[in-house]
């Protein structure tokens, strides 16, 4: 547990497979640009049967026990391959037991970020399907999730962040963290409010595209001072949010979304945008709770 004072680390959802490490590299550069520690997690749900017709079962302890054992055969590997790159890096690797997202939620209690990764299998059978630990997780965490793709995204030269703005208070936290990450990795950042034009507004868009106008640059105005070293720049673009984003982000370090907002983008965190900028990103997508614990 964290004592009151201690730095709060960076904890990543560790993946068994050991060619699955972007989630795991991610989070290592990020918890030594920010100076703090490391925690890798793995949670052991319930064992998959592994014998076969005719074979006696062994006992829930043996069973616990073997699995107890690769568990922490992982977690030596991965303070291995942290080491590697961050020699000096504080690492504290837990192996819990239960279900992944519960376990991860309440490690988001006291952490900074939450990292996990993301395969991206298929169109049809991706990593936020029924089975999916990172969107019911960012229903619940008490920090960013960040959700890091597999294999390596390849970010364009100068480098950027991507950041969607809706008008609302609750987008402001968004902003703030996306300003913050661009300082840390001496990036620029792009703030993107989207218009739906629609069959009712075709008569009279200019109020409300001025309207959207303001209060995008309303939500941004008072930051870049604070941040002076990052290249902001904002634009107002037609089209449906999870297409602008996606396109936005296509080549990006990262793209920082609300978790809450009046609608739009940055709605219901089960709605169909907030799922489709998951889905479809391939750049990392970190999504901010608008009250981090």
């Amino acid at each position: 547990m964290t004592r009151p004072g201690d730095p709060r680390p960076i904890v990543v959802g560790v993946d068994p497979d050991p060619t699955h490490r972007m989630a795991l590299a991610w989070a290592a550069d990020e918890a030594a640009r920010r100076r703090l520690p490391l925690r890798p997690v793995l949670a052991e749900g319930v064992p998959t049967r592994g014998y076969g017709r005719g074979q006696i079962p062994p006992s829930w302890e043996e069973w616990n026990e073997a699995l107890h054992k690769a568990g922490r055969r992982t977690l030596d590997e991965v303070a291995e391959f942290v080491s590697a790159h961050h020699p000096g890096l504080r690492v504290d690797p837990r192996l819990a037991e239960g279900d992944p997202v519960w376990v991860l939620r309440e490690q988001s209690r006291e952490a900074t970020a939450v990292v996990l990764g993301s395969q991206h299998l298929s169109r049809t059978r991706e990593v936020f399907g029924s089975a999916s630990v990172a969107v019911p997780l960012m229903a619940h965490a008490g920090c960013p999730v960040v959700v890091v793709p597999e294999p390596e995204h390849i970010a364009q030269d100068p480098a950027y962040y991507v950041v969607g703005v809706d008008g609302s208070p609750h987008s402001a936290a968004a902003v703030d963290l996306a300003f913050e990450e661009a300082a840390l990795r001496g990036a620029g950042l792009l703030a993107i409010g989207v218009w739906e034009p629609g069959p009712l507004r075709i008569f009279d868009e200019y109020e409300p595209q001025q309207e959207a106008r303001r209060l995008l640059s309303e939500i941004v105005a008072g930051r870049g001072a604070r941040y002076p070293q990052v290249d902001l720049r904002h634009e107002l673009i037609a089209g449906h949010p999870v297409q602008v984003l996606t396109d936005a982000s296509a080549h990006a370090l990262g793209l920082v979304v609300g978790t809450r907002g009046r609608g739009g983008f940055t709605g219901m965190l089960l709605g169909s945008v907030s799922q489709g900028v998951l889905h479809h990103a391939r750049c990392p997508v970190i999504a901010v709770p608008s009250e981090p614990a």
